[in-house]
């Protein structure tokens, strides 16, 4: 609510669901407040940050050879570099979200531009790999403060459903176009500067952004919300970050080494005691009763593993494209080009094509053209061409447009108004878990089959031990080898190399097929065609809902 009285927020919102003549009303107050008035530009600033934050999610990929000659990264570190801002991202988003709902979303979402700044500062200047993993680390508070917020204020600013839904339809849109641009991004990059400049380009933006958020975001804040669940934040980071670490260290440690063993039984352990402590918990992080909805936990799902699709099909492939096609990063880039057109043409409109059609039409197919174009993928051989792989990016692109932003709006839209927070931060969480473990379970099922097809040649060879772990850490480092090598063995080494990467990438990719393939089926069963309002709580007598010590919307 703004001083002159004119209160666009959810209170009011809910105020006015009661008879059209509410809506009415609400609609007319929302068209005169100065928050309404510039809510398009507010959502302009809200896009470019979530735009920021997700082209980081893939930029990097395309940087990972570059890593690997510059820093020696075996492919379980690049694994760790991409996953670790995925950890911090998805374990603080809802402890972030909530707290953003209880001090004022606008402040943590500045403050979280200022650590992601930070964080991208220190990355750009990493002299090793584990550095560059802390570096990340860092990055991923910052986003977990901030994409939340994106969200929840979006969702608080556009109170009328159209517009909310044409707003939303522009942010999911941005959310895929920036993973899909960010390979784009980093090779033009890689071509002119070195690979740090791909989170130094980072800084400016983000100061840009805090310049335009002084004064163009309101402040929005949720006075019902609970206190913090420091609790649980920690039990979900802990219960991912082991399940990550058993899962990309166990091809070089093996699968029933003790310390493997201990880490996946671990992560049990914290993933129970996380549902339990929520269960029980006064101010659960998660509120677990959101999951008695259908259309609520059906679009999670569906969200965690389209990204679980995406972010590692994108590891995959623009490695492949780099070591086994030997294209450079900015040609590596511009070839995943057909992805990044396909999600901007077909994101904006997914929406209201669900609204005609509904949720669970438009959400499955798009699941099953995702699931298409990685079994396609999946085929691809050692003397395949880019030609090969035109076809499934774009199913892939069109694929995930279709999915993302009716997911998305199936999650927000069967919650209450005054869960924004809450509910855009377990959106948020859902894709970055889902990305974090396509990494992770499809690098290590690549890894695995390579280091099971090159250790013959390696055992062979007699190589001393120091190169032999240089060879089975990744591609990139046994093409290096191959060049210091005797002409014949070096040649006979990067062949086998490449052979045995591109059979680990078809394993992979059959595996992400499979999964996006029943996830299909599931959708079809569980996920409502159609939403339903959701209920809220009692409201408060008049004079409550335009107390000032209950506003929920202010001025920027």
């Amino acid at each position: 609510m703004s001083k002159g009285g004119g209160d666009t927020g959810p209170a009011h919102s809910q105020w006015g669901r009661s008879s059209p003549s509410g809506d009415a009303m609400m609609n007319e107050a929302a068209a005169l407040s100065p928050v309404s008035r510039h809510r398009w530009a507010t959502l302009s600033v809200l896009c470019v940050t979530l735009l920021l934050i997700s082209v980081d999610n893939t930029i990097l990929n395309v940087a990972l050879p570059s890593i690997v000659r510059s820093l020696g990264a075996s492919s379980s570190q690049l694994q760790w570099i991409v996953d670790a801002y995925a950890v911090l991202f998805a374990g603080l988003l809802l402890s972030l979200g909530a707290l953003g709902d209880r001090v004022g979303r606008k402040w943590i979402f500045m403050a979280g531009l200022a650590v992601f700044a930070g964080g991208s500062a220190l990355a750009a200047w990493s002299g090793s790999p584990d550095r560059l993993t802390l570096a990340r680390a860092v990055m991923g508070v910052g986003a977990a403060a901030l994409m939340p917020c994106t969200l929840s204020i979006l969702t608080n600013v556009f109170t009328a459903e159209k517009d909310r839904a044409r707003a939303i339809g522009i942010w999911s849109g941005t959310t895929g176009l920036g993973v899909a641009l960010g390979p784009i991004l980093g090779g033009f990059l890689l071509a002119h500067f070195w690979w740090g400049s791909v989170f130094l380009i980072n800084v400016p933006v983000a100061i840009l952004g805090l310049i335009a958020a002084t004064w163009l975001v309101p402040n929005s804040r949720n006075p019902r919300t609970t206190r913090p669940d420091p609790v649980g934040a920690i039990l979900s980071m802990l219960g991912l970050g082991l399940l990550l670490w058993g899962i990309i260290e166990a091809p070089g440690r093996g699968w029933t080494s003790l310390p493997i063993m201990a880490a996946l039984v671990a992560s049990v352990v914290a993933i129970a005691s996380f549902v339990i402590w929520e269960r029980h918990v006064d101010h659960p992080m998660l509120p677990l009763r959101f999951f008695a909805n259908r259309r609520y936990s059906a679009a999670i799902a569906a969200l965690a593993l389209v990204l679980f699709a995406l972010i590692g099909m994108f590891f995959l492939m623009t490695q492949y494209l780099q070591f086994a096609l030997g294209y450079s990063p900015l040609e590596a880039g511009i070839r995943i080009t057909p992805v990044a057109v396909a999600l901007l043409v077909v994101a904006p409109l997914s929406v209201m094509v669900a609204r005609r059609i509904g949720s669970k039409v438009v959400v499955s197919s798009g699941m099953a053209l995702i699931a298409i174009g990685l079994g396609i993928l999946s085929t691809t051989t050692v003397h395949g061409t880019y030609r090969d792989c035109v076809i499934p990016f774009i199913l892939l692109g069109i694929g995930v447009a279709l999915a993302l932003a009716p997911c998305t709006e199936s999650v927000m839209g069967s919650l209450p108004i005054e869960e924004a927070g809450v509910g855009s931060a377990t959106n948020d969480a859902s894709m970055q878990v889902g990305g974090a473990l396509g990494v992770g379970v499809l690098g290590t099922a690549l890894n695995l089959r390579y280091q099971h097809l090159m250790a013959p040649l390696v055992s062979h060879a007699h190589v001393p031990a120091n190169v032999q772990a240089v060879i089975e850490g990744s591609l990139g480092g046994a093409l290096a080898v191959a060049q210091r090598a005797p002409a014949k063995l070096g040649v006979l080494l990067a062949g086998v190399a490449r052979h045995a990467f591109v059979s680990g990438m078809d394993l992979a990719l059959v595996i992400a097929a499979s999964v996006v393939g029943v996830a299909t089926i599931v959708v079809l069963v569980l996920l409502p065609n159609r939403g339903t309002a959701p209920s809220s709580p009692e409201l408060p007598d008049a004079s409550a809902v335009t107390s000032p010590s209950e506003t929920l919307i202010t001025e920027p």
